[in-house]
Order: structure tokens, then C-alpha cells, then sequence
């Protein structure tokens, strides 16, 4: 990193952007593009270039638990899940989580994506998405080879192709995992129309974040730093934890972000903004800076003795998670599939590693099968369950907090037509609590609910920023998120029973044969839950009236020039890996800043 303590404290730059992640950057690359505008960015962890643990793909989970790359978040103990807390890792250093994610890129329902503005968020809607989603696409066709082996049809697509984050299909795509989508069609759930722009029903093959040229994962480091890493008007301090946003004058009706402080090796700097601060801390650090610089509920700065600078109650609240299992199965020996499980081995581990030097072997494959559906597309009982989801809506209507009641209507219409179940085809065993066995290979499901009921809550607990927040999802507080997860399991669990997987497997490794009633399953779920940390909706883009934080120019409420740009910000979540919303949020907030942007 050629940018150093010298070149940032006291200085005043235009645009400071807390938090070089997935937002921070792309939002950083497009407002330099005017080159007399400066900008920097604080990243609280490293730089992480040319890292081949970041880089290689098909290193699912491998940066969990290592501080280099992976902020280890713990919950509260949740009293529905047996009081436990649950892990809530984050991407730590340039490129933030999509330096450590899946690489899966996936877009949400064109649906989900318009309830942002019946929310009241004139300008958020699918039509502006795809437009400033494919301005970050660079999509690069497969192989004709690759679409006649697994049956694809790009007729009806269209992302963008000129863009700098390499989107492709990895080189290596098992044969199985088309029997493993045949299995799906056969069970009901038809090919997705158009999944890549705002249709996703059904099943299908999605691309990754890839590059084709150098077998690496693309992000936002190399989409949006390093191409404009040279440019004198950008700087990007790593290693530089955001404290707080300083004011101007604490004697001023509205608040006028003048600093940010932060800590660097030890020590307390401060750095100017000319025009703005802009939050990119993500859904689980963007509030806590907002309260920690006196912006939040008064009765919660109260009792950290924080002196409130704006009253705005909906700080940290709202929050919304997706959260994740999975079933697994036992492959039958003379199934020909490359999976995951083979990596065990550290002998063949050692060989795919230098076949992968090479352009090919297991760390060139990617997760691509996809399978989104309607509730009523897997369950009997989809009915009753939106049945009593919507009774229990209308008899609690008069005591839910302002802004609630307009969500859960669209959360019951998402109940009844919208793709919020979601199932994922993964090559190896990925579940719980059984172990595998020694030399067998599995085919799994993740199965994640994706437009989640509860809500929850993220707030500061002290005055020390290097104290994380607590972090409360509020799991299962609203029971209609088990029943249609309940639901989602068995219906995966049937999958083995269907032609052709029926055919590939031998046994059910999880749940297993002692979960079989659906108060088994539910207690089989609440044990072992886990999350695909999509945290959304913190510092929500709602009327203040409605709990909202910031409003649909993404500026906070009662400040001149303070705004957020994260997924923190969208009010109701999606069925989606959020990674191109986020992009695409960035991108629009550019043009929003710039000027540039009409609704």
C-alpha cells in the first residue's frame, strides 16, 4: 500500500469513506473518476493483496476463524435456539466479504427489489438496478462446450459485459450437477425464466465472481482498487479502525460531519472531509459508528454517556438475517462426481492445488446450482401456514412500531408468490451434527430462508469502539419463519427419493434417521442453524416516521452531509446473495452524490 499515516492525518480530503469493502470501494472507484474530486478510504484491516488464500476459489470457509481475513462477530445467546450465540464472520481488510465469500453471484426477484420503493424510496426499483448493476458486470459468456454439456440457454439473459468485476462460470462443472438440477425439475420446480434479471423461479446454473484468465476469484479489490490504485486523488489507509464522526459544531440544528477520527497502529488521528463523510462499515459496524458519534436512540447514548447529537430511534433496529442449513447425502461409490470431500485427502489436496495452477482441478469448480422457490411449490401446507401468518399480522396490527406493519404486508404477499426458499446444490458434505465417513463423498443442500419475519437489533455497549456491538437477530420471535423452514427440509430431504439422485445415493447423512417428525426437524434446526451473513436493514432507508435511518438519497436523517452506503440500508431483505446488490446500491449512490442521478 503505497498511502501512509503521513499522507492522511490532518489533511482534508473531499470524500472520506468509512470502510473499504464491497460498498466502500466501488463507491470510492466511481466518485474518483473525476479527478478533481478526492477521496479516502479507512479499511480497519489489511490490504490482503495477491493473497492466494483469498484469490483461489473454492476455498469455502477456509478464512473463518483466521484474523487476517475474517472478523469472528458473535450474537447474544438466543433463547430460541437453546442459548446459544451463533457466529457472524465478516470479510476483514480491502474488499471486505467479497474477498472471503462463496464467489456465488446471484440477483434478486425484480419484485423485491420494487418494494424498496413502495417503501417510500422514490428511485429504488428493479429498472435502476439493472442499470447500475451492469455497470459493474463484466460477464463472460461460457464455452459452447459448457452449454451443450449442462443444456444452457442465454437467450433470454442479458448482464452487463464491460464492466470490472469479472462474472463467469468456472471451467470446471461437474456432469453430476446436471443430474442433480434434473432431480429438481422432476420434484416440480420448473427452470427459472430469466434469473439474471428480476426472474428467478425455479432452477438453475448461476456464474461466480471468477476470472477466466487467471483462475481467481474477481472483487471488489480487484474490480474497483487496484485498476485505480495510482490515481492521485484516491487514497486507501489500511489498518485504520473508524471511531467516530465528528461534528462541526455541537451548537448547529442540523449535524455537519467536518472529521472522522480514527486509530491506526496505537495511536488516535483525525482526518477532514471537505464535502462529506460516507458510512461503508456494513450492516453489523455502520450503526454502532452512528452511535458512537451521537446519533441513535438518546435512551440507549444515555447509558454509554453519549451525549446525543441527533435523536433517531431507528438506529440499529429493523435487522434482518437469512439463515441456513443443510441435508446431505451419501454418494454412491460408483457415482462419478469430483466433490468437495476429496480435499480431505491431504495428498489429493496437494494435487488439486497444483492442477489448479494449471487451470483446472477442484479449485476451479464454483457452487452454481441454484433453486429458488415458492412456498407453495414445495409444501402441502403452504396455505395454513400464510393462513396463520396473516391472522396473526392483522391482530397485532395496532402494536407494532411505526414502519412494521407496512413491511409484513409485503412480507405476506412475498409469503404467497415470492421465491424466498431457497436450496442450493453444494459437491461434498457441508451439514450437521453427524460426521462424514472416511473415504465416502456426499452431495448436499443448503437450504436458506431468505425473507425472514423477525427482526432484530445491533447496538453499541459501550464507548469503546474496538467493543463490538451487541449483535441480537431475534431468531425465530416470529414462529412463521421455523414453519416454512421446517417445510423447506423435508422438502429437500425428498429429493433423494426422486430420480435421478435417488439412483447416485445410498443414505441420508443429516438430519438423519432419528429426525423425522416436524417437532424433530425444528429442534434438529434450532441445534444446529447457522447463517449465510447477509445481515441487512440496520441503518434502514425508510421515512423517519417509519423507524428509518437514512432517506432514499442515503443521507441520515438530521445531517448536512453524513451518509450511508451498505446493505445496511435496505429496508426489507431479499432473495438473494446480496453481493450485486450491494454493488448495485454503490453504484447508485455514486450517481446520487454526483448529481448525476435520475429516478
Amino acid at each position: 500500500m503505497s498511502t501512509t499515516i503521513d499522507d492522511v492525518k490532518d489533511r482534508s480530503f473531499d470524500y472520506v469513506i468509512c470502510g473499504g469493502g464491497t460498498a466502500g470501494l466501488t463507491l470510492a472507484g466511481r466518485l474518483i473518476e473525476d479527478p478533481d474530486t478526492t477521496v479516502l478510504v479507512l479499511e480497519a484491516g489489511e490490504a490482503n493483496i495477491d493473497d492466494m488464500a483469498i484469490l483461489r476459489p473454492a476455498s469455502y470457509g477456509s478464512h473463518f476463524g483466521r484474523p487476517e481475513y475474517s472478523w469472528n462477530h458473535e450474537t447474544i445467546k438466543q433463547k430460541l435456539t437453546g442459548d446459544v450465540s451463533h457466529v457472524w464472520q465478516r470479510g476483514k481488510g480491502l474488499g471486505g466479504s467479497s474477498a472471503i465469500n462463496f464467489l456465488c453471484y446471484i440477483k434478486p426477484p425484480g419484485a423485491d427489489i420494487d418494494d424498496l420503493e413502495r417503501l417510500g424510496n422514490p428511485g429504488w426499483k428493479w429498472k435502476n438496478y439493472e442499470k447500475y448493476i451492469q455497470r459493474t458486470e463484466g460477464f463472460t459468456p461460457p464455452s459452447e462446450e459448457i452449454r451443450r454439456k449442462l443444456k444452457m440457454n442465454f437467450d433470454t439473459w442479458d448482464l452487463g459485459k464491460n464492466g470490472p468485476l469479472g462474472v463467469a462460470y468456472p471451467p470446471t462443472i461437474d456432469k453430476a450437477e446436471l443430474n442433480v438440477q434434473e432431480t429438481i425439475l422432476n420434484a416440480g420446480i420448473p427452470l427459472a425464466a430469466r434469473p439474471m434479471n428480476g426472474d428467478p423461479v425455479g432452477t438453475y446454473f448461476a456464474p461466480c465472481t471468477y476470472d477466466l484468465k487467471t483462475h481467481t476469484r474477481t472483487y471488489a479489490t480487484s474490480a474497483f482498487y487496484l485498476p485505480n490504485k495510482d490515481r492521485p486523488n484516491f487514497a486507501v489507509l489500511v489498518s485504520a479502525h473508524v471511531n467516530r464522526v465528528v461534528p462541526a459544531s455541537d451548537q448547529e440544528a442540523e449535524f455537519k460531519a467536518e472529521s472522522v477520527e480514527f486509530e491506526h497502529k496505537g495511536q488516535v488521528y483525525t482526518v477532514h472531509a471537505n464535502k462529506e463523510v460516507i458510512l461503508s462499515a456494513g450492516t453489523l459496524k455502520s450503526p454502532q459508528i452512528l452511535e458512537l458519534s451521537g446519533i441513535g436512540n438518546p435512551n440507549l447514548l444515555r447509558k454509554l454517556g453519549i451525549t446525543t447529537k441527533v435523536d433517531l430511534p431507528g438506529v440499529g433496529r429493523n435487522v434482518q438475517e437469512h439463515i441456513l442449513s443443510a441435508v446431505s447425502f451419501e454418494l454412491r461409490d460408483d457415482v462419478e462426481f469430483q466433490t468437495m470431500d476429496l480435499l480431505a485427502d491431504p495428498e489429493a489436496f496437494q494435487q488439486h492445488l497444483d492442477l489448479h495452477s494449471k487451470g483446472s482441478g477442484i479449485f476451479t469448480t464454483g457452487i452454481v446450482g441454484f433453486t429458488f422457490a415458492k412456498l407453495d411449490q414445495i409444501s402441502p401446507r403452504a396455505a395454513a401456514i400464510i393462513k396463520a401468518a396473516e391472522d396473526k399480522v392483522m391482530r397485532n396490527a395496532n402494536s407494532y412500531p411505526p414502519g412494521l406493519l407496512e413491511q409484513y404486508k409485503i412480507s405476506l404477499e412475498r409469503l404467497r408468490d415470492g421465491a424466498g426458499c431457497e436450496f442450493i446444490s453444494f459437491p461434498g458434505m457441508c451439514s450437521r451434527p453427524n460426521p462424514p465417513e472416511k473415504g465416502k463423498r456426499y452431495i448436499s443442500f443448503y437450504v436458506a430462508l431468505n425473507h425472514p419475519f423477525s427482526r432484530g437489533t445491533i447496538h453499541a455497549v459501550s464507548k469503546d469502539p474496538t467493543t463490538d456491538p451487541e449483535f441480537d437477530p431475534h431468531y425465530f420471535e416470529e414462529e412463521v419463519d421455523l414453519q416454512v423452514w421446517v417445510e423447506m427440509i423435508k422438502f429437500a430431504r425428498s429429493l433423494r427419493n426422486i430420480s435421478p439422485l435417488k439412483e447416485m445415493t445410498t443414505k441420508e447423512l443429516n438430519p438423519g434417521p432419528d429426525v423425522q417428525t416436524d417437532e424433530e426437524i425444528a429442534g434438529w434446526l434450532k441445534k444446529i442453524m447457522s447463517t449465510t451473513w447477509h445481515t441487512s436493514s440496520s441503518c434502514s432507508m425508510l421515512p423517519k416516521e417509519n423507524g428509518g435511518v437514512v432517506d432514499p438519497r442515503l443521507k441520515v436523517y438530521g445531517t448536512k452531509n453524513l451518509r450511508v452506503v451498505d446493505l445496511s440500508i435496505l429496508p426489507l431483505h431479499i432473495a438473494a446473495h446480496p453481493q450485486s446488490t450491494v454493488y448495485a446500491i454503490a453504484e447508485q449512490a455514486a450517481d446520487i452524490i454526483k448529481g448525476s442521478f435520475r429516478s
